[in-house]
């Protein structure tokens, strides 16, 4: 799948999330968002992911950034994640990978030398009228908050 770069038109979607609610990018117009794809909730790297996003909410929102996860998670298993890690903010659920693919989250992957088809873990900056401001594939857990706000602070 192509990777978004600055300056690309970031692409709509509408999925649901942790809480059965449909959501869609052009509702978030007027806000700028740090969007990540991460492979699945409540494993060790996408728990540290999103515990490190939680712990960042207040300093990015004081930014004026809202924050999104997606994964491929059914909203149920979204719910629960977000509960048992009190992360507080949207979850989304893209079961069949179309938004990831449509963002460049989705490609090959190599693990013990297997290859499969799977999430990339990456992180996006979308401005206030939907425009990329920013992309990271291929994200270290960790880098996700200190890469969007290293380029936020700039």
């Amino acid at each position: 799948m192509a990777k978004l770069n600055a300056g690309d038109k970031a692409p709509d979607f509408e999925l649901s999330d942790q809480n059965d609610s449909t959501l869609r990018l052009e509702d978030l117009k007027g806000k700028k968002l740090l969007l990540y794809f991460y492979p699945k909730a409540d494993t060790p790297g996408c728990t540290k992911q999103s515990c490190n996003v939680r712990d960042a909410r207040e300093e990015l929102a004081a930014l004026g950034v809202d924050v999104i996860g997606i994964s491929p998670d059914a909203p149920g298993k979204q719910k629960k994640f977000d509960n048992k890690h009190g992360l507080g903010f949207t979850l989304l659920s893209d079961q069949d990978n179309s938004i990831a693919k449509a963002y460049g989250a989705w490609g090959e992957k190599s693990m013990y030398g297997k290859k499969y088809e799977g999430i990339i873990r990456s992180s996006m900056l979308i401005d206030e009228n939907g425009q990329v401001i920013q992309t990271w594939y291929e994200v270290s857990p960790k880098d996700t908050v200190p890469k969007a706000l290293g380029t936020l602070k700039e």
